[in-house]
């Protein structure tokens, strides 16, 4: 059973996406001021830290894996960046 109550979870939630937004919107910014790319991971890993630090722990694993998402866009963590495009429509036979 969740020691959160419902309205404190999604209070919670509401929060954590706003942190994981903000996050995201100064990802270029973050980039573009640490040049050297320890400073830049190190800058990264203080703010993963800093959002995992405010998750509550029902919410944890959703928002590691957001984390490691965003983590690869910018190249930060390994993985695979999907670069391909996916037609909405499959194309005719020919």
């Amino acid at each position: 059973m969740s020691q959160l109550s419902t309205a404190d979870l999604a209070s919670s939630q509401r929060a954590v996406d706003e942190a994981l937004a903000r996050l995201e919107a100064e990802m270029p910014d973050l980039q573009h001021r640490h040049r050297d790319l320890f400073a830049y991971a190190n800058a990264w890993a203080e703010r993963h830290d800093a959002v995992l630090a405010m998750t509550p722990a029902d919410l944890r694993a959703g928002v590691e894996a957001r984390l490691r998402r965003i983590g690869v866009r910018w190249g930060l963590v390994d993985g695979v960046r999907t670069t391909t495009q996916f037609p909405a429509l499959k194309l005719p036979p020919r």
